[in-house]
């Protein structure tokens, strides 16, 4: 029987099953790994750890660490911000980088990040997400021209405004609708915002290969370029999702977008299975 260490941590309740790919025998194990399949089994929230995923803290030559996350359905992803502060975290707190500014390689690109720490314990983390690629879209569904803001923040997001947040039930059907719809040629994450005032919005989130979750980092970044690209709100926000809240702040429409929250661990444990992982 093979036994896989791992960390349970989480992002205003997006949470991911992280594994410390630093010790020469665990990364031996994940090496060997269908990671597809392993994401898949440890992230069942029945007969598994439950989890929005799985993320791996790798090496890496250039930065300080490499984070690798794949999807509740074994799909591997560009980069989620939330998942990128619980690295941080763990980063720090276990000993392995003791310094509070990282850098972080994903499958996006490189990420700068500022720990904020107190008594040796990182609260929260802010996260240099890169600029925004932003274009006005239009989607066709059921007969109707919906309009869009499409936003990559090193993944794809389709943000929608509306006067009201739709129910988990009309989430679950027209996100899914929508993100695995044939304009997307590899599927995108579905945001519907609706504005409070020119500070703040509330989200609801529809994740690719995941389904709704209690936060997403990237799609709050997309959410707050799409709206300060409307007009509809200053450049600093507080977004409201149902985990909690993140700050976003877009200096200028050819500067980064940051994001600023925070991330919790809960717990450790060692996954054991018999079949190969």
């Amino acid at each position: 029987m093979k036994v896989l260490p791992f960390i349970k941590m989480h992002g205003l309740g997006n949470d991911y099953v992280f594994v410390d790919c630093f010790p020469p025998q665990t990364a031996a194990q994940i090496a060997a790994a269908d990671l597809c399949v392993l994401a898949q089994r440890v992230s069942d929230r029945h007969c598994g750890i439950g989890s929005d995923g799985l993320v791996l803290i790798l090496p890496d030559k250039e930065a300080d660490a490499r984070m690798r996350m794949f999807n509740a359905d074994g799909t591997e992803a560009q980069m989620c911000g939330n998942a990128i502060r619980c690295v941080a975290k763990y980063l720090y707190e276990s000993g392995i980088c003791r310094w509070q500014h990282m850098r972080i390689a994903t499958l996006a690109g490189l990420r700068e990040l500022e720990l904020h720490v107190s008594d040796e314990t990182v609260g929260t983390v802010t996260v240099n997400m890169g600029r925004p690629v932003v274009k006005s879209d239009t989607l066709l569904l059921d007969g109707r021209e919906l309009p869009f803001m499409n936003v990559n923040m090193g993944n794809p997001h389709a943000v929608f405004f509306c006067d009201e947040l739709p129910s988990p039930e009309q989430l679950a059907t027209t996100g899914r609708r929508i993100g695995t719809h044939p304009h997307f040629a590899e599927g995108t994450n579905v945001e519907y915002a609706r504005i409070r005032n020119d500070r703040e919005l509330e989200l609801r989130v529809w994740e690719r290969g995941t389904g709704e979750t209690m936060a997403c980092g990237t799609g709050a970044c997309a959410t707050a370029v799409a709206a300060i690209r409307h007009g509809l709100t200053q450049r600093e926000l507080t977004m409201h999702l149902r985990g909690g809240d993140l700050t976003i702040t877009w200096p200028a429409d050819n500067e980064p977008v940051y994001m600023t929250g925070s991330a919790t661990e809960v717990f450790r444990g060692e996954w054991k299975q018999n079949e190969r992982i």
